[in-house]
C-alpha cells in the first residue's frame, strides 16, 4: 500500500464530554472573525475611512452572523436540499439547524455577508463598497483558518494522488464513507477490528448481514481510537487507507492567505470604493476552481457536467456575475479612499 501521513488529529481542542467540548472547526470561524475585528480596527486607525470605530463591533457581528447563516442555508441549498425537509422529534428539530453534523458552503457564506453588508450600509448611510472592502480581509483569514479546521477534522478530504504528491495524507474518516458508497472496502478492515477485539468471522457476519449502523458505530470506534493515539490501530488502518491531497492546506493558502497578502499589498494605496471588494469576489472562484481539481467531490453529490465539481460550477456562475461588477468598479470616477501605507501615493 502506498505510503501517507496518517492523519490522527482530535477534532477536540478541549474536551469535556465524549460529545460535548471546543471543537477546532468553532475555533477556526472564532479566529477568522477576531483576526477580522482586529484588522479593520488597525483599518480604521488609518485616516480616509468611512466607517466609525464606535460602530465595529456591530459591523463584525452583523458579518459573522450573515456569513453562518448564509454558510448554512448555502449548504442545505446546493449541496443538501433534503435538510430543508428534515423534520425531527429532538433537538434541534429540523436538518438546517443541525449544525453540529457538519455542512457548511463557502458561496453561501459569501452571500450571507454580502447581504449582511448592505443590510448594515443602509441603516447606518455608509458606503456598502467601502464597507464590503473592509470585510474581505476578516473573510480571507477565516478561510485560511475554516480550511485549517477542515484538515484538522479531516473533512473535505482531496482526491486519491500518486507518488508526485508532494504530501500525501491518509484520512481515517474515510472509513466513514464506506458503509454507504464503498461496502466492499469493509472487508478489508478485518486486521483493524481485531484490534478492537472484534474477531474475523464476526466481523464477516457484520458485513454481510449487520445493518449500517452496527457497521457504523465500529467505524467510529476505530476512528476515534486512531484520534486518541492507539498506535497498532494507526498502524493497521494505515495499511489500508489510500493516500490523499491535502486539498485543505492548499484552499487555506490559495482561497485564504494568499488572497490576503495580495489584497492588502493592492489597498497599501487608497484605492476606490469597492476595487479590494470586487478583487475579491473575482479572484476568490478562480482559485476555488483550481483547488477543486484536487479535492474529492461530495459523494452524495458526485461529479457533474464536463466532469466539473458542484463547487467548480457554482464558482463559474460566481465569477461570470462578478466580472460585471469589477468592470464597473475599476471604471468608476469615484475618489480614491483608504489605504494604510504611511508613504503618500504617487
Amino acid at each position: 500500500m502506498d505510503s501517507g501521513y496518517l492523519l490522527a488529529f482530535d477534532p477536540f481542542a478541549i474536551q469535556f464530554t465524549e460529545s460535548f467540548g471546543i471543537r477546532w472547526y468553532g475555533l477556526g470561524y472564532l479566529g477568522g472573525f477576531l483576526s477580522g475585528y482586529f484588522f479593520t480596527a488597525w483599518l480604521l486607525a488609518k485616516p480616509g475611512m468611512l466607517l466609525s470605530r464606535h460602530l465595529l463591533e456591530d459591523f463584525v457581528f452583523s458579518v459573522a452572523v450573515g456569513c453562518i447563516v448564509g454558510g448554512r442555508l448555502g449548504y442545505c441549498l446546493f449541496y443538501s436540499p433534503s435538510l430543508l425537509t428534515d423534520f425531527r422529534d429532538s433537538f434541534p428539530f429540523w436538518g438546517v439547524l443541525a449544525v453540529n453534523e457538519g455542512g457548511m458552503a463557502s458561496h453561501g457564506g459569501i452571500v450571507g455577508m454580502v447581504i449582511a453588508v448592505l443590510i448594515f450600509s443602509r441603516r447606518h448611510q455608509i458606503s456598502f463598497w467601502h464597507l464590503g472592502d473592509l470585510v474581505i480581509y476578516g473573510s480571507t483569514l477565516g478561510i485560511t483558518f475554516g480550511r485549517l479546521a477542515n484538515f484538522i477534522n479531516g473533512e473535505l478530504v482531496g482526491r486519491a494522488c500518486n507518488s508526485s504528491c508532494i504530501f500525501p495524507v491518509k484520512f481515517p474518516q474515510d472509513i466513514l464513507t464506506w458503509p454507504f458508497y464503498s461496502p466492499e472496502k469493509l472487508l478489508s478492515l478485518q486486521g483493524v477490528v481485531e484490534k478492537l477485539g472484534i474477531e474475523a468471522s464476526s466481523w464477516r457476519n457484520m458485513v454481510n448481514y449487520g445493518g449500517k449502523s452496527q457497521i457504523l458505530d465500529v467505524m467510529h470506534q476505530i476512528v476515534r481510537s486512531v484520534q486518541s493515539g492507539n498506535k497498532e490501530i494507526q498502524d493497521a488502518l494505515k495499511e489500508v487507507l489510500i493516500a490523499r491531497h491535502p486539498s485543505q492546506l492548499y484552499a487555506a493558502f490559495f482561497e485564504g492567505l494568499f488572497l490576503f497578502l495580495v489584497l492588502f499589498w493592492i489597498w497599501r494605496k487608497p484605492q476606490r470604493p469597492g476595487v479590494i471588494a470586487a478583487l475579491f469576489l473575482f479572484l476568490y472562484p478562480i482559485m476555488r476552481m483550481f483547488t477543486e481539481f484536487f479535492r474529492e467531490p461530495d459523494l452524495h453529490v458526485g461529479f457533474q457536467l464536463f466532469g466539473l465539481t458542484r463547487g467548480q460550477w457554482l464558482s463559474i456562475i460566481m465569477l461570470a456575475v462578478t466580472s460585471v461588477f469589477l468592470i464597473k468598479i475599476l471604471r468608476s470616477s469615484a475618489p480614491k479612499i483608504g489605504g494604510w501605507s504611511k508613504k503618500p501615493s504617487k
